[in-house]
């Protein structure tokens, strides 16, 4: 059998996954590049990728076909923990504790692989058989305390024709999109039981995060797939 080109490709997977988040629109013009960047790390071993599509470029011409507010409210969230003035796209942060100004590639590779080490103990996160629930371990909390937030997103690539604005006649190609977002409750650093959102639609996946409130880390992330 053929050994691997690429040392990335023969890179092991972390114990606990690094969470990369993507805040792009499909009406941002430096956007698309960005987003291909985005999808070639989206698959290495140990990597949840997420793309959020935010609303406030849709003022341009074209109204983004996957953007929600909450999305937007998700990227404001970090800009005061990571001392930034406001919010811009393309932006990819990395386990909530650093960001990577239009996801260029050599600089977010090398963000990814210092995550990947810095992780000590994180809670275990596990899903039960039957899907509904989900079960966080012990661990120290954050000043501040925690939360366990539930992402659904559906995975793999997309694509979208757009017809207006700074990218009209492009196709944009998106890279395991969310859908929602929804904080399953509170993290005090003892065990816990969470309830998963109810009836996914087919196809979707749901990553949970653990992530501090106040300054915004991610303890760790899991993935349940869709059946």
């Amino acid at each position: 059998m053929a050994q691997p080109s690429s040392a990335r490709a023969a890179r092991e997977a972390p114990p606990e996954p690094v969470v990369i988040e993507l805040f792009t629109a499909q009406g941002c013009a430096g956007c698309p590049e960005a987003n291909a960047r985005f999808e070639s790390v989206a698959t290495e071993p140990g990597v949840i990728a997420l793309t959020y599509a935010v609303d406030y470029w849709d003022y341009l011409g074209w109204e983004d076909t996957f953007a929600r507010p909450e999305f937007a409210q998700r990227q404001r969230a970090y800009r005061k923990p990571l001392r930034l003035r406001d919010v811009s796209t393309p932006q990819v942060v990395i386990d909530g504790r650093r960001q990577v100004v239009g996801a260029q590639t050599p600089a977010l590779q090398s963000a990814i692989d210092e995550e990947a080490a810095r992780r000590v103990f994180p809670p275990e996160i596990e899903f039960r058989e039957g899907g509904d629930r989900v079960g966080v371990g012990s661990g120290r909390a954050p000043a501040g305390g925690a939360e366990v937030v539930a992402v659904t997103f559906t995975p793999g690539p997309q694509e979208v024709e757009i017809a207006r604005g700074d990218n009209r006649g492009r196709t944009v190609r998106h890279m395991n999109v969310v859908r929602s977002v929804r904080t399953l409750g509170e993290w005090t650093g003892r065990p816990a039981l969470y309830a998963l959102p109810a009836a996914l639609e087919p196809g979707l996946a749901v990553a949970v995060l653990v992530q501090a409130k106040d300054d915004r880390r991610i303890l760790n992330g899991a993935v349940l797939a869709p059946h």
